[in-house]
């Protein structure tokens, strides 16, 4: 089954000491599909990871691995994020309270009608009101 990926998820399957049984079974199911997410997903995720480095929480060898293993998952791209981003994202954001950023995982997941995977609590209540499935 094919879902929406929030980076909430995965950087907690990255960081194993945050980690548990959900972003485990999220990506056992990324593995055994693919993953859809917004155009800014890479970034957020780098962002992340390149921010564990600075404050030495990991190192960049750890960074550089995490990436490289995201890289061989199937994770598709959706280039019509930014083509929304002042129409739909900006609408669920104002609707639901969400950073614009936010709102495109869930504009992204309702568009296709995907499942939203997230570890964000405004986001998964966002998706559960607009009736987005959500795993969570």
């Amino acid at each position: 089954m094919s879902l929406v990926l929030d980076a909430s998820v995965a950087l907690a399957f990255l960081y194993r000491d945050e980690a548990g049984a959900l972003p485990d079974r999220i990506f056992r199911q990324v593995a055994a599909s693919h993953a859809v997410v917004p155009s800014l997903w890479g970034l957020e995720v780098a962002n992340a990871l390149n921010a564990g480095v600075r404050r030495k929480r990991i190192d960049r060898a750890f960074r550089d691995a995490a990436l490289a293993d995201l890289g061989a998952l199937r994770i598709v791209v959706d280039h019509e994020t930014d083509g929304q981003a002042w129409a739909g994202s900006l609408a669920l954001a104002d609707r639901h309270g969400l950073s614009v950023y936010d709102a495109a995982y869930l504009e992204l997941a309702g568009r296709l009608g995907l499942p939203l995977a997230s570890l964000d609590a405004e986001l998964v209540a966002a998706a559960r009101e607009a009736g987005v499935a959500v795993l969570a």
